[in-house]
């Protein structure tokens, strides 16, 4: 059966239980606790196991569909990786992480998990906890970027793997894929590869090679590979997915978010420059408003650590409540639309039907 129609999509999880790192961040549980709670009144079918220091989590005591797990260590924004793994073995973000593993004959506390903690200390702590899935080389960081079709464009790795080769970069479509359909139902979703133009002889041999594998997978029925996308592609919504290595991936978020916040602060500007433009701005205030909530990075924040035997999601280390509630909410859905299972599924009959020899498999 093709992996990418509707029945072999396994069904969604009635309740969902997110373990959150609630000491991760640039605000820690100022933030973290606020928005936990708007989160919990916003979806009733949601449980939260909340992982932090006892004086911490005290506030959050008798709180409906919440566990309170004990951590006596947190990571810093600026520690090390070697210091989040080693040293720091009972850190929350550690905790939290540790809840998505089941222990011999017992299933797991959690569905998934949420920190805004260290990028990197996140990551490693991650794949030496729960391991990579059967068939993934390297996990990857996904992400949605909004395009002018009013919808969105997910894009990976953006910034766990600087250095990919072709093969990754079919995994990352195919855990993409899979992102796509769990959280936004597109069963076949179109995947684009970023490249400097749409030409198949453009690009690093990598890019070639990795074109090769895409039209080979598409030709199999694993993937809907639309082609090569050029970096104007993501806003314009050419492709549902678009694949890089993390190098370029995250070169372009920083520029994205950067160019957005220009703009806004442009605006602002024209606006106030004298008592003229004030007032325009007063008739011009709910298309400004409006404009301002489209380019807000923060409803988009929450990015998928794909490729794990256990679903983590990263929010932004300086996100408010608003934008933390927003990566629960995309965690959650994620959840309940078992990713994990979906990347498992397209993974495997991807590789099945390779012609070219699979990735290393990792045991469990």
């Amino acid at each position: 059966m093709d992996p990418h129609v509707s029945p072999s999509s396994p069904a969604a999880l009635s309740r969902v239980r997110l373990a959150v790192d609630c000491m991760g961040g640039d605000h820690g549980p100022a933030v973290t606790l606020p928005a936990c709670q708007a989160f919990l009144r916003r979806h009733p079918q949601a449980e939260l196991l909340l992982v932090g220091t006892e004086e911490a989590l005290a506030a959050a005591r008798g709180w409906e569909r919440c566990t309170l797990v004990t951590a006596s260590e947190v990571v810093a924004m600026d520690d090390p990786v070697e210091v989040a793994l080693r040293r720091k073995k009972d850190s929350s973000m550690r905790v939290a992480i540790e809840l998505l593993k089941a222990a011999a004959g017992e299933q797991t506390r959690a569905d998934v998990c949420v920190s805004a903690g260290n990028t990197g200390a996140l990551m490693a702590v991650a794949r030496y906890v729960l391991k990579t899935l059967q068939g993934i080389d390297r996990p990857a960081i996904a992400t949605v970027m909004p395009n002018r079709r009013d919808g969105f464009t997910t894009v990976l790795d953006l910034g766990a793997n600087v250095d990919c080769t072709a093969e990754h970069l079919l995994q990352f479509a195919v855990m993409g894929s899979a992102l796509v359909a769990a959280v936004e139902g597109k069963e076949e979703p179109t995947v684009g590869l970023l490249n400097i133009g749409e030409e198949a002889i453009k690009g690093s041999d990598t890019i070639k090679q990795a074109a090769e594998l895409l039209r080979a997978a598409a030709a199999a029925g694993q993937l809907n590979f639309h082609g090569n996308v050029e970096g104007n592609d993501i806003f314009k919504g050419t492709t549902d997915i678009v694949v890089c290595d993390g190098f370029v991936g995250n070169v372009v978020l920083k520029a994205s978010e950067g160019l957005a916040a220009m703009l806004a602060e442009f605006i602002r500007q024209e606006f106030t420059r004298n008592a003229f433009s004030r007032l325009a701005a007063l008739a011009a205030m709910p298309v400004l408003k409006h404009f301002k909530a489209r380019v807000d990075h923060r409803r988009y924040n929450g990015a998928a650590l794909l490729g794990l035997r256990g679903l983590v999601f990263k929010s932004h280390g300086s996100a408010d409540a608003f934008a933390f509630e927003q990566a629960l909410a995309r965690a959650y859905d994620a959840a309940r639309n078992r990713l994990l299972d979906r990347v498992h599924h397209r993974i495997l009959g991807t590789l099945q039907t390779s012609a070219t020899p699979g990735p290393a498999v990792h045991a469990a």
